[in-house]
């Protein structure tokens, strides 16, 4: 092919980048490390004419290349994650990041970004103000607006004024303060568990019965009134339904509930299970609330055990549900008791 061979692969390069400029959405060059975005615009501001016969045989060498491509790799660290996405462990994935942190592998600021809350929390209180403020100035507006939010009022002053000195930083020095965040972020301790000890404790508490139920919350009461006013909002019992249940998701809930528990759960004597067993009936409709109460008066008498069983299998149901994303809890407020 005549001309083919009176290019270079950096000319050939950027015959195909420049043809490929005329599509926007075909092309992005921004994957490409700096020195080689440097390189290829250098080549192309040296080059002016280029025939009709070169740039077929350029394109024809290109396609070729692309056929022979059998797998492609993303290159880097990141992309590789990405690729695997939850085929890798939690653990796998930490130490995989870590060991290219301390290598300085790939732009560390999308992994200090993706960092847990707390963990920024933590080190915008540890870090000095200089390195906070690098590291607002470099968090998506939405994570940095919440973590200023949670500084003191005399360290956010501090960070403010040091972020009016960002203006200058390199971008080498920029990067050497992302591993630095990322090497402190390792270094916080991990919890094992994940799930806040309040929740747990709530979570076991709303299937115990009642008076188990307020014998252990009088006594973290007594022991620690602030754990166990975490724990009161963490717990979900049959009481709440009037305070925790969107009225439209009613009719819903009763559908997965077998009729003999919903009856013998509507029918608890407690006051303040009566009132969740009136808004309950209320967000049926007048034919079917109005049978479920001729039910009720048939029932006869029931033993409190009968009664307690069937209001844990309504909460049960009401919570399998908000964790397959059927219905939305309504949050409690802060200084909601358990009744």
């Amino acid at each position: 092919m005549p001309g083919q061979t009176a290019l270079s692969q950096r000319q050939k390069a950027a015959v195909i980048v420049r043809l490929l400029l005329d599509d926007d959405d075909a092309v992005s060059l921004s994957r490409l490390n700096s020195d080689a975005q440097t390189l290829l615009a250098e080549e192309m501001a040296g080059m002016e004419l280029v025939d009709r016969q070169t740039r077929d045989a350029v394109i024809a060498e290109f396609c070729d290349g692309l056929e022979a491509v059998g797998v492609i790799f993303p290159g880097d660290l990141d992309g590789t994650l990405a690729m695997l996405g939850g085929k890798l462990s939690e653990d796998s994935t930490d130490r995989l990041r870590r060991l290219a942190a301390m290598s300085g592998r790939g732009d560390p600021w999308p992994r200090v970004a993706a960092l847990p809350k707390d963990s920024l929390h933590a080190l915008a209180g540890s870090e000095s103000v200089e390195i906070v403020a690098l590291m607002l100035s470099k968090l998506p507006v939405g994570r940095a607006s919440e973590m200023f939010g949670a500084l003191t009022r005399d360290r956010a002053r501090a960070v403010a004024r040091a972020m009016a000195l960002t203006a200058d930083v390199t971008p080498q020095a920029l990067h050497r303060v992302g591993l630095v965040l990322l090497q402190a972020a390792d270094s916080l301790p991990r919890p094992a568990i994940d799930t806040p000890a309040a929740d747990r404790v709530g979570a076991i508490l709303n299937f115990a019965t009642a008076d188990l139920r307020d014998d252990v919350l009088d006594t973290l009461d007594q022991q620690d009134a602030g754990f166990a006013g975490g724990v009161r909002r963490a717990i979900f019992i049959f009481s709440h339904i009037p305070d925790r249940v969107q009225n439209r998701d009613i009719a819903r809930i009763v559908r997965d509930i077998e009729q003999p528990v919903l009856l013998r759960a509507l029918s608890a004597p407690d006051p303040a299970d009566a009132a969740a067993a009136q808004f309950i009936l209320s967000g049926l409709s007048q034919r079917m609330a109005d049978g479920l109460r001729e039910e009720m008066e048939a029932l006869g008498r029931l033993r409190p055990r009968e009664i307690e069983d069937a209001k844990t299998d309504i909460v049960a149901a009401i919570r399998r549900l908000e964790e397959a994303g059927d219905l939305t809890l309504i949050q409690p407020v802060d200084d909601e008791a358990d009744d």
